[in-house]
């Protein structure tokens, strides 16, 4: 595993990516490390399912290697990269805060990240609107959740929030046609995050669950 200074490893140059993923870490480990890869193998690159042998390879990298290869950004950021030919890499990089975090700006993400799901299968970002009563998650009736979406499905069940499912729900909240209390976008690489524009009251309770995953996973370390 290497740092971000190139993409050339094992004895090959890695071509264009076809598929990006950007994994949060703590204490130089993967807290959602078992979702992440089982969100890897139900993607598809190239109209072709992730073989179980790369997701097999990506397991014995991040037990084997990880802790060494994230030691100059133990809470950063690891990036699985899979070319055309289906070559895959592994690198680490520094973790930047996200930034704007406004309802439209997180909305904007989430319409991004939805473009990779129509290719890839998974969404690696996903928006969820508090409305009323409903939790709305804005993804379609047959795609996959990735890592954090997985994670915040389960926190929501645990909280005791009913939970629906509806496609093109970023385009609805910058169209102004969802009505809406409170939003979070959820994102392998930023965990659960607020609305800066938007109450927080109950979406608190979710970004504080992300929270005490990542401190009480460094604990364990």
């Amino acid at each position: 595993m290497r740092e971000e200074r190139g993409l050339q490893m094992e004895g090959f140059t890695l071509g264009s990516p076809s598929l990006v993923c950007r994994w949060r870490l703590a204490s130089r480990g993967l807290p959602l490390e078992n979702r992440h890869l089982r969100a890897l193998g139900g993607r598809t690159v190239n109209g072709a399912p992730v073989p179980t042998a790369l997701v097999a390879w990506a397991k014995q990298h991040i037990e084997w290697t990880l802790a060494e290869g994230a030691a100059a950004h133990p809470d950063g950021v690891l990036m699985l990269l899979v070319d055309e030919r289906g070559r895959a890499a592994m690198t680490v990089g520094p973790y930047e805060p996200l930034s704007p975090t406004t309802a439209s700006a997180l909305a904007d993400r989430a319409r991004l990240a939805s473009r990779e799901a129509a290719q890839t299968g998974v969404a690696p970002e996903s928006l969820w609107v508090l409305s009323g009563s409903r939790l709305i998650w804005g993804i379609g009736p047959d795609e996959r959740p990735s890592g954090a979406a997985s994670l915040m499905a389960d926190l929501a069940r645990t909280l005791g929030f009913a939970m629906e499912r509806r496609e093109g729900l970023a385009l609805e909240l910058l169209d102004g046609t969802v009505e809406r209390d409170e939003v979070l976008l959820v994102s392998d690489e930023h965990g659960i995050v607020a609305a800066s524009d938007a109450p927080t009251r109950r979406a608190e309770r979710f970004v504080e669950g992300y929270r005490r995953l990542l401190d009480s996973f460094g604990r364990r370390r």
